[in-house]
């Protein structure tokens, strides 16, 4: 194993601070208890925006933190929940008064974790709602989760409710429009290769060298089946046909085609899925009118990628469209 770490039981503790520092003029960070917060926190009036989960998804979370997303992130140590501390410490940091949303991905730790610091939260006097998040078709049970797990569908779900937060929603109306996205976007991954969690030093599954695993979670857990690599055109349809058929998505749709690497995919990769995967909305006719690629909820080096397809209508598309000021994200400001 080859990785650019001092001690692997730091390597949170100092990529928050390399992230603090390289980022002060978006984002604050503290150390004990570990979260990152906006510079300008809390903002009077608005609702704040909480989520956060295991590291090795960087830029997810904290790279999303900033005017027009979240207010707040927690990271956890790698591939494992924050605990209510900081998640707890994270709420009151961005209460203005409005209320807080936390946003969680559905895995049994950041449920639970997430569901006591929203108790010891409101024993304190700030209202929180909290949606969950379960895009993911690929499985419905697992180890780590009840239902479906939230995989790369969080990015969106995120950009929009904060873009409402930021427009001056009340709570029950940002946790309506998260709701929204949540029952509206769907996503399904792959992976070529594992990945190296620091601490363990050796990979987290094995694959042959021409075998990949389809429907794989964001953690290395299993998906629907291993098989021999295939075409990069024969792989985005094994994995947009149980997406579009999922909700379902029909013909006169409009949707966000977003695809996202898993840490080790070079973007021209990337690119070559998208291209197949608009061609195969087109065929359906599903329109696509709004697109993001890149690497945004990774695992670590995993090379793999996801594809996420979310419907859009009018509100969606004017909220996704609003300015957004994160380390990972931006335009429109």
């Amino acid at each position: 194993m080859k990785k650019l770490v001092n001690d692997p039981k730091n390597v949170v503790t100092e990529a928050v601070a390399g992230f603090g520092a390289a980022h002060a003029d978006l984002v604050r960070v503290s150390t004990d208890p570990i979260y990152i917060v906006r510079t300008d926190a809390p903002v009077a009036g608005k609702v704040g925006i909480v989520s956060g989960g295991g590291s090795g998804h960087e830029p997810m979370h904290g790279g999303l933190v900033g005017p027009g997303m979240l207010d707040a992130a927690v990271p956890g140590a790698v591939f494992t929940s924050p605990t209510p501390d900081p998640i707890l410490a994270a709420t009151k940091a961005v209460d203005g008064g409005a209320g807080v949303l936390h946003i969680v991905k559905n895995y049994t730790g950041d449920v639970l974790n997430f569901e006591t610091a929203a108790d010891l939260a409101a024993a304190d006097g700030v209202e929180v709602r909290s949606v969950l998040v379960n895009d993911d078709v690929a499985v419905k049970d697992s180890l780590y989760t009840a239902g479906r797990r939230g995989v790369a569908g969080t990015v969106l779900v995120e950009k929009i409710a904060g873009a409402a937060a930021d427009r001056g929603d009340d709570l029950e109306s940002v946790a309506l429009v998260a709701e929204r996205v949540i029952g509206q976007v769907r996503s399904m991954g792959v992976a070529l290769t594992p990945c190296v969690v620091p601490h363990a030093g050796q990979p987290s599954f094995t694959l042959a060298e021409d075998e990949i695993e389809i429907g794989i979670g964001i953690h290395g857990e299993p998906g629907r089946e291993r098989i021999k690599l295939e075409p990069a055109d024969a792989i985005v349809d094994r994995l947009l046909g149980p997406i579009l058929d999922d909700i379902p998505f029909v013909a006169g749709d409009k949707v966000l085609l977003f695809v996202n690497g898993m840490g080790g995919t070079p973007q021209v990769e990337l690119y070559i899925v998208f291209r197949r995967a608009a061609e195969v909305l087109a065929e359906r006719g599903i329109e696509v009118t709004r697109t993001l690629v890149g690497n945004f909820t990774t695992a670590l080096e995993m090379q793999g990628m996801s594809i996420t397809v979310l419907k859009l209508d009018d509100e969606l598309t004017t909220l996704w469209d609003a300015p957004v000021q994160t380390a990972a994200l931006r335009w429109g400001r």
